[in-house]
């Protein structure tokens, strides 16, 4: 592995951890030259996810592109970047488990919805109201009302 510091063509690794959650190993590496420390992540090469988008087109799958969807919808509510990432997380594993090579666009933002309801109200509302592109404010209340209902029918089974 080259130095991120001076190019120099090896170093030794002072430190091997696998990444929680995720198929990746975080090693810890020290330039023989510089003597310089930096850490690499080795991950499994896998056959990539494309996802197919709603006007038929294909891109990589992205983690990073749910990320910044959520914390959009986030903004400004206690939520950490750890409850974030792992959202994200969780969500990557689901994709990955299914083993398909494309998956819908409309999939995986019902993933992200599912996941943002067990997370905070008002994000998983504020997500739904650009992913589910409402047009006029009824559509918008019978949405709440329809969360209402089914948070009224949670805590009626505790």
């Amino acid at each position: 592995m080259r130095c991120a510091y001076c190019n120099y063509p090896d170093s030794k690794v002072l430190d091997s951890r696998s990444v929680e959650d995720m198929p990746s190993i975080r090693r810890r590496r020290e330039c023989l030259k510089c003597s310089r420390r930096f850490t690499t992540f080795e991950t499994i090469e896998t056959t990539p996810t494309l996802v197919i988008k709603s006007d038929k087109t294909r891109e990589l799958f992205d983690i990073n592109k749910i990320k910044k969807g959520v914390i959009s919808s986030c903004q400004k509510r206690p939520i950490a970047i750890e409850q974030i990432d792992n959202l994200a997380n969780n969500i990557y594993k689901k994709i990955s488990v299914s083993l398909e090579q494309e998956i819908k666009s409309s999939y995986i933002g019902e993933l992200v919805m599912d996941e943002l309801k067990k997370l905070d109200d008002v994000a998983y509302v504020r997500f739904a109201s650009v992913y589910r592109k409402f047009t006029d404010v009824s559509t918008f209340v019978n949405f709440i009302q329809d969360r209402l209902d089914e948070i009224e029918i949670e805590n009626d089974r505790k």
